[in-house]
């Protein structure tokens, strides 16, 4: 056989495995992927979909310091909702951007990354910090079905008047409540309840406030 008859026996085969360990049939990737289940990211939609959010936020982190109005429309046009009187830093980083809704008066420190595989929602008035990750997705702990390309996300939602100090880490299905305070550097893998000052590595709460 050719060699690009083999390249194409092996992805036809590694799909059929992928399809087989998420036990699902005649659903999209894309689907999948927002329904929580698990899903290959190398599917066709999603590589042309990240394609198109990395053009726009290139785009948008070379835009001049006093581009205001292009950076408004730029992420206007990319995330699934934005609020009024939003300011993110450039640069900013993301997967897709329609699974990200930033409400009123949020405000976006520099090298923001979301991973936003599942809906991202920031409360109205939150503050992001610096470095700042909230990352969606995640891979199975399962080492065959990581082989085979599987990655799953679950949602994350912050709060209105959240802050996240610099370079905290939110991960997969985390939501912080309303008010609350995650100091710098935390590491945060488990729910954040309103009204709390919450810190470390695993992040946990330090006192109410």
């Amino acid at each position: 056989m050719k060699a690009d008859a083999l390249d194409d026996s092996r992805i036809a085969r590694r799909r059929r495995e992928v399809s087989r360990l998420a036990g699902v049939s005649d659903v999209s990737e894309r689907e999948k992927m927002l329904g929580g289940q698990p899903y290959a990211s190398s599917d066709p939609e999603l590589v042309a979909a990240r394609l198109r959010a990395r053009q726009v936020v290139r785009a948008y982190n070379l835009s001049a310091p006093d581009a205001d109005g292009e950076r408004h429309d730029l992420l206007a046009g990319l995330l699934a909702d934005l609020g009024d009187d939003v300011v993110v830093e450039p640069p900013f980083h993301c997967d897709y951007g329609w699974n990200i809704s930033l409400g009123a008066g949020v405000y976006v420190n520099f090298d923001a990354v979301v991973l936003d595989c599942a809906p991202v929602t920031v409360g109205a008035l939150t503050l992001i910090g610096p470095g700042v990750c909230l990352c969606a997705a995640t891979h199975p702990v399962d080492p065959a079905a990581r082989r085979a390309g599987l990655e799953y996300a679950r949602p994350i939602a912050l709060g209105t008047n959240v802050w996240l100090g610099a370079n905290v880490v939110v991960g997969p299905g985390v939501t912080i409540g309303d008010d609350s305070v995650i100091g710098a550097g935390s590491v945060v893998m488990g729910d954040v309840p309103a009204g709390v000052v919450a810190a470390g590595n695993p992040c946990r709460v330090v006192r109410r406030l």
